[in-house]
């Protein structure tokens, strides 16, 4: 037997308060309900009443057994109870039993009692409402045989797979088929829809009938009848089924019989058709098939699926079609010499080895083994098998869903012996074991064994942990186990289990951590164990360990999953001191309800550290927590919805009633000012508490209303239809996610979960985000949808003010507010209101389909929920900021989002004004502005809370409402020019200068602010200002701006471009420059003066190089530009003219003395080209020849280039910005120079004008000429030679 020891008081804890219960009471006919098999009502005394229980005495109670027990989850449908009974009563005899099991990927439950097989959500809060009953009596043998837990087979297929099953509810009639096979007749089963089963027949086939036909036409030999019996071995033994996309109802069923063969039926409504025949035995004897469940894609028509054999695993892929076509992908042999594979065999004591079973986790690359090994003590001679868990994963770069050969697994970690000496059973005992992992904690498994007993193993800290799933024997035997589907993507969630007669029970991660144990020497079962001594000192032993077993669940216990588990860490992490505090203020609050008086109370609990914890683990926090959070009663379902929502209403008044109570406390107490100065996100998160229940009092009373009217139909199918809506349905989901995500919960009704659940108000804005789908379908009805819509937006609205009506008028008892955000300013509720939002924003464009009056509605519903949106990021935002946080991507996103909203609402604004103003005559065109303002002026104020410029902007220029627009713009002023810039921007780009120059009479210092980059208006409007010295700064630097770029009305486009500023144009610049220059007056009048007709005169000279440049694709291209001085000197000396060589050195002389110091290699360059304008050689000859005069010589060299250059540079009449020539280049070298050293002629020839010349090629001959030349230039007598 495989069953583990578990700690004492599992078991004898509750088997003793069971005892000491009152007789009378349990059979006391005033329990509703109450089966008649004699199992402890699971609705007394559990864990599931630890929510019920005061926050004060709870400690006690989490300490103790409770911690470690499972958790009861439902009860069995009416219908079943009363399927047990009869059995009862029709003395079913002792040696049968219920078969059942559960469904992981529906959540659908089924047993088979009697002659009917039952189908029920398990999840379902409501199960016997929702249970298929199925009639097989007609599939039961002539000779009436009695049910045996081993003798069917079931399989459930679902129709819908393609949806998101982690997200929905299914239930047993909503595209559900079932397949079954019956050993003993070898029968097989087909249910087409459970749900419509009276009005769509089963279809049926013999195995043993199909098996005789496929052999006869393949011509075989058909079974003799001697062999009739062995029949019984080639009995299918795995089967598994799944839906044919594309098909109605039609799904595909592969089984393996013990004989080693693979057989294919092909289910329809219309009848099973089998072929086959597939060998499988090639590579070791089959013992199971599964699915393989790594992620497919939904148009992909294969599928894979695993074999397990008894030497190892091979993988398959079948064609999801009408053709048998199966192809073997991969095998690993996991029994072999070499133990790195998986299990070494051939060991010493070894005798056989068994793999039970395999599962593989939702992922589908980590991949469990079951194995037992029969062993032999060499030393005792004493048998015994051990059970131990193999854990494979594919090698690293294998790829999952295309991976081909042989060996492709490696160990993932090392064999986990769970039972190391375990009784000796036979086979068919063995392969009754089931195995199945992904349930929590993470990496644990749990085995059914054929006795009925549940063992969930967890590997943690380098050993195997073991919980027994125990109950009273009148319990019955666990039929089977599934993991609790998790309502969003954080994975799978507990284990749960499915009893004969005690409903369906979970098992908490945090009972499985608390409560495991070492495995055990010898298994302890039912039956007794072999050794009554040693089964008294492991029960002493493993007494000790559960004693430890506290102080072991430390944050190592982290280490077990990918991330830690709140659960867990969450009991961990409070410490006695928390407990012990926690329990004085709930007694000391007690107290004061009773007696009112609070004397001693803060020194009390200062004294207890209550004060050292901040936040939701506060002491103060947690108990206002557990107030606002206290669970009732059950509820009766039968007593309708108006006794539900009266019992709601009181419910939600009284809690508060004593959460002011608690406040009231608190400040008398005088704690309230303490946790103000000290604590203040403890005391906001017990404010927010008391805005959370307001909140949740209005949706009461909405849904109060609601239920009188019908605002759609439901799409939960449990839902009542007079409670049925958009609301109804968003509780359903929260109350339902709650229940899966807290086992606590699972025997509470979805509504009771949600009202009772106030903290988790934040929750149903999640839902929103993450769920909105199965709210708002995209089946449904258009107008519908637009029904459902306003009224999740309307639920929002109503939680967002209730929040905002609380905190107004309790405003005294909130904490300064500096860098706390509220709790409805969380990333969860913003996601939440937008999803719903951006759903609304897709919705307006089929708003044609609705009256005006509806259109009108939902555009007010959208629009009020924008405000509500755009409020949640703004208080965000803001937090954020005072606690120096990094904000910048939530306010792209806050802007993003905040523009598209009222963008679309402001389109939306448009059209319906549009629309009335169609219907208006003539004579009442003057309402034109009013009736805009009027569908405006809501959409007007979100703009101007949340800064929606382009809005306000659109709204004032739609109106043609000045006044309005200035008004706005004297409101909105910020830092960066708030909507005042805004407007400037929006008129500058649409070129309504004149406009944009009026408003600077009104905003002079924010729109000179806006023109700095946009100088070309700037000088305007500095002009009307009176700041003529900045104006004619602004008109200089524009003349010579570089981009070149002109808004002047004269020199627009067609395109509405500006263009490019011409010379002419920067000419005028510079004279409007020297204008408002003189108009000014400054200190340095006289310079900037001077520097202004120096860039004149600049310009003037480019004018005249541009006319004498030759026409050319060059010159069009330079033309207009404005080209720096030294590109217009290097352009001189490019072409090489006698004009232009001299105009050179007249951009030369427009400068300053530091441009030429910082060019005088281009200025020595200007006096080589000037040379270079005149044949000196030729002069000098003709002087030689003619014996010139000094008259005569100066009449020729007047003329020569160098003459005018020297003229220009160094003449009498000279004219440079600043500076002289000679103070850089002088005209001659000094002639003590030459004098002492000859060869400093040739180290100095760069030194001046002089030198330059000294190095031209005629300068041996002619530089007596050509120095007399610039010698005369400067207006000096030549010198003598």
């Amino acid at each position: 037997m495989f069953s583990p020891p578990s700690r004492k008081s599992t078991f004898t804890a509750r088997k003793n308060a069971a005892d000491q219960m009152d007789e009378s009471f349990i059979s006391s006919p005033t329990v509703p309900n109450r089966p008649a098999t004699g199992t402890p009502a699971p609705w007394t005394s559990r864990l599931s009443v630890l929510s019920r229980i005061p926050q004060a005495k709870r400690t006690e109670i989490e300490d103790g057994v409770d911690a470690v027990q499972p958790v009861y989850v439902g009860e069995f449908p009416q219908v079943v109870r009363d399927a047990q009974i009869m059995a009862v009563q029709n003395c079913v005899p002792a040696d049968s039993s219920v078969s059942g099991g559960m469904d992981k990927e529906t959540s659908l439950a089924w047993i088979i009692c009697g002659n009917r097989l039952f189908v029920w959500n398990f999840l379902s809060a409501a199960a016997s409402k929702k249970c298929v009953a199925l009639d097989i009596s007609s599939f039961m043998s002539e000779n009436g045989d009695t049910v045996h837990a081993n003798n069917w087979l079931v399989c459930v297929v679902d129709w819908a797979s393609s949806t998101k099953a982690s997200r929905k509810v299914v239930q047993p009639g909503s595209s559900t088929g079932i397949v079954m096979y019956k050993k003993n007749t070898r029968t097989l089963i087909f249910w087409p829809d459970i749900g419509n089963a009276g009005k769509i027949s089963p279809v049926s086939v013999n195995f043993s009938e199909l098996e005789a036909t496929y052999l006869h036409q393949n011509a075989k030999a058909p079974m003799a009848n001697e062999d009739i019996g062995m029949a019984k071995s080639c009995s299918i033994t795995s089967l598994i089924a799944t839906a044919i996309p594309a098909t109605n109802n039609s799904c595909i069923v592969l089984a393996c019989s013990a004989n080693g063969v693979l057989w294919r039926f092909m289910c329809s409504p219309s009848g099973i058709q089998g072929d086959g025949n597939y060998p499988l035995n090639k590579n070791g004897d089959p013992r199971l098939l599964i699915w393989h469940t790594h992620r497919h894609s939904l148009d992909d028509s294969t599928k894979q699926f695993l074999l397990l054999t008894d030497q190892g695993i091979q993988c398959f892929a079948v064609k999801l079609g009408f053709e048998f076509d199966v192809t073997k992908i991969w095998c690993h042999k996991i029994i072999s010499s070499d133990g790195d594979l998986g299990i070494q065999k051939d060991l010493a004591g070894q005798k056989k080895i068994w793999p039970l079973d395999l599962d593989v986790d939702v992922d589908g690359k980590v991949l469990t083994i079951l194995i037992a090994i029969f062993c032999k003590d060499r030393i005792t001679s004493s048998s015994y098998t051990e059970y131990s868990l193999l854990t494979m994963q594919y090698k690293s770069g294998v790829d999952v869903a295309k991976s081909k050969g042989e060996n492709i697994l490696e160990k993932k970690a090392p064999i986990q012996v769970i039972i190391p000496k375990a009784r000796v059973e036979d086979e068919e005992f063995l392969f009754s074991m089931r195995l199945k992992v992904g349930g929590k904690p993470a990496g644990s498994a749990i085995i059914l064994s054929g006795d009925g007993t549940a063992t969930v193993s967890h590997y943690w800290r380098n050993s195997t942990k073991l919980y027994q799933f125990d109950l009273p024997h009148d319990a019955g035997k666990v039929l089977d186990a599934s993991v609790l589907p998790s309502m969003d993507d954080s994975g799978d969630g507990a284990w749960i289990v499915l009893t004969e007669k005690a409903g369906v029970w979970a098992i908490p991660e945090r009972a499985v951590l608390l409560g495991g144990v070492e495995p055990p020497e010898r298994s302890l079962s039912r039956k007794g164990s072999s050794n009554d001594g040693s089964l008294q000192e492991e029960k002493r032993n493993f007494s000790v360990a559960g004693n430890i077993a506290m102080r072991r669940a430390t944050s190592e216990a982290w280490d077990v999953g990918d991330k830690p588990r709140a659960g867990f860490t969450g009991v961990t992490r409070r410490g006695a001191q928390d407990e012990e505090s926690e329990a004085l203020l709930s007694q000391l609050f007690h107290d004061f309800l009773l007696s009112g008086k609070v004397e001693g109370v803060l020194e009390k609990l200062k004294n207890s550290r209550a004060f050292e914890r901040e936040g939701e683990i506060n002491v103060f926090s947690r108990t206002s927590k557990s107030i606002i959070d206290t669970l009732a009663k059950h509820w009766t379902a039968t007593r309708g919805p108006e006794i539900v929502f009266s019992v709601v209403s009181t419910q939600l008044v009284e809690k508060q009633q004593k959460h002011q109570k608690y406040l009231e406390f608190l400040a008398l107490s005088k704690c309230h000012e303490e946790l103000c100065s000290q604590q203040r996100q403890s005391l906001q998160i017990i404010m927010e508490h008391g805005e959370k229940l307001a909140g949740m009092m209005q949706l009461r009373e909405l849904q109060s209303m609601a239920h009188t009217s019908t605002a759609g139909l439901g799409y939960y199918h449990d839902s009542d239809s007079r409670a049925s809506g958009a609301l109804w349905d968003l509780i359903q989901l929260v109350g339902e996610k709650a229940r899966r995500n807290t086992v606590l919960l699972m025997d509470r009704d979805n509504a009771e979960v949600f009202y009772s659940r106030v903290s988790d108000l934040e929750e149903l804005f999640h839902c929103l985000d993450r769920q909105l789908e199965y709210v708002i379908s995209g089946e449904m009805p258009i107008l519908v949808q637009f029904q459902r819509a306003s009224e999740l937006s309307n639920v929002c609205v109503i939680i967002f003010r209730s929040a905002m009506q609380y905190r107004s008028g309790h405003q005294l008892w909130y904490p300064p507010p500096e860098g706390l955000t509220p709790w409805y300013s969380k990333s969860i509720v913003w996601n939440g209101l937008w999803s719903l939002a951006a759903f609304m924003l897709e919705l307006l464009k089929e708003t044609n389909r609705l009256d005006d009056s509806a259109r009108f509605d939902f555009y007010l519903n959208l629009q009020v929920l924008c405000e509500v949106l755009l409020e949640s990021y703004s208080n965000a935002i803001s937090g954020k900021v005072e606690r120096k946080e990094e904000h910048r991507t939530l306010l792209d996103e806050y802007w993003k989002r905040r523009d598209t909203l009222l963008d679309s609402l402001f389109q939306q604004a448009r059209k319906f004004g549009t629309a009335k103003l169609q219907d208006l005559t003539k004579e009442n065109k003057d309402q034109d502005k009013d009736l805009l303002m009027t569908f405006s002026s809501k959409l007007l104020s979100i703009a101007r809370r949340h800064e929606g410029y382009q809005t306000m902007w659109g709204i004032c220029s739609d109106l043609n409402d000045s006044e309005l627009l200035r008004s706005l713009m004297h409101e909105s002023m910020g830092p960066k020019g708030g909507f005042s810039c805004f407007v400037f921007k929006q008129l500058y780009e649409t070129k309504q200068f004149s406009k944009l120059m009026r408003l600077g009479e009104e905003f002079q210092d924010e729109l000179a602010a806006f023109l700095t980059q946009h100088p070309d208006l700037l000088w305007l409007h500095e002009v009307f200002l009176h700041r003529f010295s900045t104006a004619a700064e602004t008109l200089h630097s524009l003349s010579l701006s570089k981009d070149g770029r002109s808004i002047s009305s004269n020199e627009i486009e067609s395109n509405g471009s500006r263009t490019t500023l011409t010379l002419a144009r920067r000419k005028h610049f510079l004279n409007l420059a020297k204008i408002s220059t003189m108009a000014g007056k400054d200190i340095s009048y006289e310079l900037k003066m001077k520097r202004i007709e120096a860039d004149l005169n600049i310009l003037k000279l480019q004018e005249e190089i541009m006319t004498l440049i030759p026409d050319g694709e060059e010159k069009q291209s330079i033309q207009h530009k404005l080209l720096p001085v030294i590109d217009l000197i290097e352009l001189c000396l490019k072409l090489q003219t006698r004009e232009l060589s001299l105009r050179a050195f007249d951009l030369f002389s427009g400068t300053g003395a530091s441009f030429i110091r910082s060019n005088i290699s281009l200025l020595e360059e200007c006096w080589r080209n000037a040379a270079n304008q005149d044949d000196w050689e030729e002069l000098h000859q003709t002087s030689l020849a003619e014996g010139w005069s000094d008259e005569m010589m100066f009449e020729v060299l007047k003329d020569t280039v160098l003459f005018r250059s020297s003229n220009k540079c160094y003449g009498p009449d000279a004219k440079t910005f600043e500076g002289r020539f000679d103070e850089v280049l002088p005209l001659r070298l000094c002639e003590h120079e030459h004098e002492h050293d000859p060869n400093l002629k040739d180290a100095n020839t760069g030194s001046s004008v002089e030198g330059v010349l000294m190095q031209h090629k005629d300068f041996p001959d002619a530089g007596k000429l050509m120095l007399t030349a610039i010698v005369l230039g400067t207006g000096a007598t030549p010198m003598d030679d």
